[in-house]
């Protein structure tokens, strides 16, 4: 799944786009309704602008999915679509509630399910290529719709994808100023500013957990059906939430791309201390599941002499693990047992 980039920070832009006062006087506060009730935000450059929450939301990949549950709007769900893993399980009883389809629905089908908003997890939904694009933002903008996508992976313009990723606005920074201007969107500000405080909360107990302690390398692999592998580059998520659990992505350095074909020569080269597999892609798919690429690597005789295969440090790993969004620091707390075990 391709993700783009976002151009500046929701809460810069969105004082900038709020409209002046009847009565001429300053701009309203970011996010705050004007005289008619609408809110106005902005995601990856493009205004939203909602005359009251919305009502009918669509969801589409993990990430949305399980912030919307997250933001307690899960009665406001008209169609979820194209999980990785089963969602966080705190959200799993609504989740089961909730219409969702295996593959991305065709832009008849999502319009079919009349949303008023579509939030999508990773931008290629909306880029002009590709076989998992439904429509662009501007096109479903005429027709009504509103949409939004998760901003650490916003593109330069829409119609674009993770070719145009800002790696500055990778971070989970990003994730907590996305989650409050889409609460003000959807009418639950005060829902995402308490998830914000749980977020940053976790972090901070890994963070202390870990401090002090060796950095150890890592490389996050996705194994492919021929026998070759691909990384999550300095771009792809999975580097911030290595960070966070203390340690760093050994590919960090490769930023053209989040996934990024790597030959057996360059994964020995680079010698990781630790690899983690990046499992994928149903809504049953566990960490068990796992198990099999991590047997595809330990047994691959081409990376027999790496440092992580000889210590037995291959460990299966979840690409919805590696997502921008909701589940970044529960992620990191999974690593950092990895990682650092001691």
């Amino acid at each position: 799944m391709s993700v783009p980039r976002r151009v500046l920070p929701v809460a810069v832009l969105s004082a900038a786009v709020l409209v002046l006062s009847a009565c001429g006087g300053p701009p309203a506060p970011a996010g705050a309704p004007d005289a008619a009730g609408a809110v106005t935000e902005v995601n990856c450059g493009i205004e939203v602008t909602v005359p009251e929450p919305p009502g009918r939301i669509y969801a589409l990949y993990q990430p949305a999915i399980e912030t919307v549950h997250a933001l307690g709007l899960s009665d406001r769900l008209v169609g979820t679509a194209y999980l990785d893993a089963p969602v966080v399980e705190l959200y799993a009883a609504a989740q089961e509630r909730t219409a969702y389809t295996r593959e991305l629905p065709r832009r008849e089908a999502l319009l079919a399910a009349e949303p008023d908003f579509v939030l999508a997890g990773y931008n290629n939904v909306f880029a002009t290529t590709g076989d998992e694009s439904i429509s662009t933002r501007a096109d479903l903008a005429a027709l009504g719709v509103r949409t939004w996508v998760n901003a650490p992976l916003c593109p330069s313009a829409d119609g674009l994808s993770d070719e145009a990723i800002d790696p500055g606005q990778v971070s989970m920074e990003t994730v907590y100023a996305d989650l409050r201007s889409l609460g003000r969107v959807l009418g639950a500000p005060e829902r995402a500013e308490q998830l914000v405080g749980e977020l940053q909360a976790t972090v901070a107990a890994v963070q202390e957990r870990v401090a002090g302690a060796p950095r150890p390398r890592v490389a996050i692999l996705l194994n492919d059906d021929d026998g070759s592998y691909r990384v999550a580059s300095g771009i792809d998520f999975g580097t911030r939430v290595l960070e966070m659990a203390g340690a760093e992505n050994v590919f960090g350095d490769l930023t053209e791309r989040r996934h990024v074909a790597v030959s057996k020569e360059e994964l020995i080269a680079r010698d990781p201390d630790v690899i983690l597999t990046s499992t994928c892609c149903d809504a049953a798919t566990t960490v068990a599941d796992g198990e099999a690429d991590v047997a595809q690597i330990r047994t691959d005789p081409a990376l027999a002499a790496s440092t992580a295969v000889r210590t037995g440090r291959v460990y299966p790993f979840l690409f919805a693990d590696r997502a921008a969004g909701i589940r970044g620091p529960s992620a990191a707390e999974r690593v950092a047992d990895l990682v650092h075990p001691e």
